[in-house]
């Protein structure tokens, strides 16, 4: 028996564990008690439905074992099994062909939320000379951190301290943020009267403790964050010492906040004017304040606007780098981080002018990651490179198009690791027709999925269990291989590095890909601190970066001003407005109040449910009996009108198409809104067309608009709240 550190990417939290293997056989797998801060985490890590069934979840008879080529025609589930030399010799002829008729750009690769290693997928698109990266990303975690940049130089971390005395929750409710900072927003709470202000169109569990509970009209968050900065300006309630040494553009933004006096916005955003003013008065004067947010600002139509005014705020009240507040996570000095292994530099010019959509939502592309960036690696230096690949992207919606039409020119093959874009990317229908049109479509998967059923080679990923990790964040945390890729007469998987580096050496890259394993990439980014990755495990397989408040009073902050920038000087060279401006969303009562006659409910997708992820996990008996099927919530009294009871299958029907999901009255929901969960399909349902899993009956990403006009005007992001519905009863 032996016990392998490994850290859990089952979702974000990164939980470190504790795997007993026994041979090349999992044995157990539990909480790790030696990892500096356990105690923190202890009972989140222990309570995890997904560590629980983590032996469900790697022995499943589902999981893809042998690399599988397409036997039948596209979507008819007839497959033939293939040597992992005879797939990469394969794929890379096609890729050849293609190259030499359409050049690198006609191939695209789409990854998913934090299963893969994106600075190896970028490393192999850059050297082959194609800037079409899309993905989760842009949606989700992306636009935050860009936007960290953009405003900082940095990404912005709340840290609550017993003294925190107000935490700002911007969304994020329900159980799966029950984390570590959700349990320090209580303790503070409980231990020193800090104020919880909860900002969310439902009354998840989050609200049960809030002090305070702004339920807001979906998509209208910018204009309630611009009347709280107005009434904080106006009552002169902001940190003027840090205000007038620290930010650039204080008289601008008073201008264009003065647009949003709180009487006009609490009609906007259906929400009392008391209580805007007392969130915006408790968080400028109750400090330090720390404020977080979930994805449901970066799921709308205002994403990037309601970002910028968001993190105003805390800039306005000075709780950016204080104990107790908003924190730089600065990872460990020294190392080789993710960026020089991306090979950024590779890419040429000319081709980082073709990303599509990058002429367009710059935000996001390579334009916009080298625009902040020349700001941000002249103050960090090397650990600027720490930088997320999250935040370079062409548009996923342009690049689906671009394959449909050809425009502005042929993407004609497509690599999607981890990420099943028929489930998880919006306008399911024109995602269906658009892999189906590939002349190579290639899916690398720890499961058969709907997007697989339709790929050409369809290949088995290793889990977290099965390959090593090193997470650099704030410090550096290590992952081992606890179990062996390849068992013979068993299965034959491999992580992402094999398969990038794999095809990479058929492709002529021999000289780029001197690594042999991910174990000999990190052996190389640990170097410089004297460290080999096994070195680095033995010692406990942990780095913590010094901790330092206030480093901006000796160093500034990585912008093009030195200082926090309410008015961005990077949005303005981007070409875009440097302030946060509130726009009617596309889609709503209020801009087309004719398609509202038709669907007068305002929908909200995508809020996370445990004990899924995303799309993940349903094919495991454990899990899905606690939770069995797909659930909408609408409020009892509109429910009533409808002829609805709760229990009932409804189908939700947009412009788009339409769903069935499951009734469950809630009365934490406004009348005029319903909620409709993500990530749905049923993996015990027929794999061949037209079932493909499921796909069409509970998807609501059937029902999401992702037209270039409807996304977000600076970065691409397609709205996934806000948008318009009716719900009726499903007779059978």
């Amino acid at each position: 028996m032996e016990v392998k550190k490994v850290v859990c990417i089952q979702c974000h939290n990164a939980c470190t564990l504790a795997a007993t293997v026994d041979g090349h056989r999992l044995v157990s797998v539990e909480p790790d008690k030696e990892f500096p801060g356990a105690k923190s985490i202890y009972s989140i890590t222990k309570a995890c439905p997904r560590r629980r069934n983590a032996i469900e979840y790697l022995y499943h008879p589902a999981r893809l074992n042998y690399p599988l080529k397409r036997a039948g025609k596209r979507g008819e589930n007839k497959w033939q099994r293939i040597s992992w030399d005879d797939a990469f010799a394969e794929i890379a002829s096609h890729i050849k062909t293609l190259i030499a008729q359409s050049g690198p750009e006609a191939v695209a690769t789409t990854s998913g939320t934090g299963r893969t290693h994106d600075e190896i997928r970028q490393r192999f698109f850059n050297l082959l000379g194609s800037p079409n990266h899309i993905g989760a990303g842009a949606i989700c975690y992306g636009p935050m951190c860009a936007m960290g940049h953009v405003l900082f130089g940095w990404r912005v971390f709340p840290v609550v301290r017993s003294d925190t005395k107000c935490i700002l929750l911007w969304g994020g409710g329900g159980p799966r943020y029950w984390d570590v900072f959700w349990k320090a927003a209580k303790r503070a709470r409980r231990e020193n009267g800090a104020k919880i202000i909860v900002i969310d169109p439902r009354g998840t569990d989050t609200v049960k403790h809030a002090d305070l509970w702004l339920q807001i009209r979906p998509g209208t968050d910018c204009a309630l964050a611009l009347a709280m900065i107005h009434h904080i300006i106006e009552q002169e309630l902001y940190n003027k010492s840090f205000v007038e040494n620290w930010c650039y553009g204080f008289d601008q933004l008073k201008e264009r906040a003065n647009q949003y006096p709180i009487e006009k916005v609490a009609k906007i955003t259906w929400l009392p004017a008391q209580k805007i003013r007392q969130a915006a008065e408790w968080y400028a004067t109750l400090k330090p304040g720390a404020t977080n947010h979930g994805m449901g600002l970066e799921h709308q139509a205002n994403s990037i606007q309601s970002l910028h005014a968001h993190f105003i705020l805390s800039a306005l009240t000075g709780n950016i780098e204080e104990r107790g507040g908003d924190i730089f996570p600065t990872p460990y000095p020294g190392i080789i981080h993710e960026q020089e292994i991306a090979a950024h530099d590779r890419l040429p010019e000319e081709q980082i002018n073709k990303t599509i959509g990058g002429d367009r939502f710059r935000l996001l592309s390579r334009k916009g990651f080298d625009a902040i960036q020349s700001n941000v690696v002249n103050l960090w230096g090397n650990e600027a490179y720490n930088r997320t690949s999250y935040e370079c992207f062409a548009h996923a919606p342009s690049v689906y198009r671009a394959v449909l039409t050809g425009e502005p020119y042929p993407v004609r093959a497509m690599i999607t690791l981890s990420s099943n874009p028929m489930v998880t990317q919006p306008n399911t229908k024109l995602i269906y027709q658009a892999l189906k049109s590939l002349d190579l479509y290639v899916v690398v998967d720890f499961f058969m999925t709907p997007s697989a059923q339709v790929a050409d080679y369809v290949l088995p990923a290793t889990t977290y269990l099965e390959r090593p990790w090193l997470w650099t964040y704030s410090g550096i945390v290590g992952s081992e291989r606890a179990l062996p890729k390849t068992v013979v007469g068993e299965y034959d998987r491999r992580d992402d590095y094999d398969f990038w580096r794999g095809l990479g050496l058929q492709l002529g890259q021999e000289a780029d890909w001197p690594w042999e394993s991910l174990e000999a990439v990190y052996d190389y980014r640990l170097n410089p601190i004297g460290l080999t990755f096994q070195e680095f495990m033995n010692q406990g397989g942990f780095l913590s970066a010094p901790k330092e408040y206030k480093r901006y009073q000796k160093i500034g902050f990585a912008t093009s001003t030195g200082k926090i920038e309410l008015y961005s000087k990077t949005l303005e060279k981007l070409g875009y407005d440097p302030l946060p401006e509130f726009r009617e969303a596309p889609e709503t009562p209020y801009s087309r109040p004719d398609l509202a006659e038709q669907y007068p409910l305002i929908l909200i997708t995508g809020a996370r449910v445990q004990p899924y992820y995303h799309s993940e996990h349903r094919q495991f008996q454990s899990l899905r009996e606690m939770h069995p099927d797909p659930v909408m919530e609408i409020n009892p009294k509109a429910a009533k009108k409808l002829g609805i009871e709760e229990g009932n299958w409804v189908w939700i029907e947009s412009p788009r198409g339409r769903i069935r999901q499951k009734c469950k009255f809630f009365d934490g929901i406004d009348p005029r809104v319903v909620h409709a969960e993500h990530g749905w399909w049923f993996p015990e349902e027929d794999g061949a067309e037209p079932s493909l899993h499921g796909v069409w009956k509970s998807n609501c990403n059937v029902l999401i608009d992702d037209d270039p006009d409807v996304c977000n005007n600076i970065s691409g992001g397609w709205p996934l709240r806000g948008l318009l519905c009716k719900v009726y009863k499903a007779e059978d």
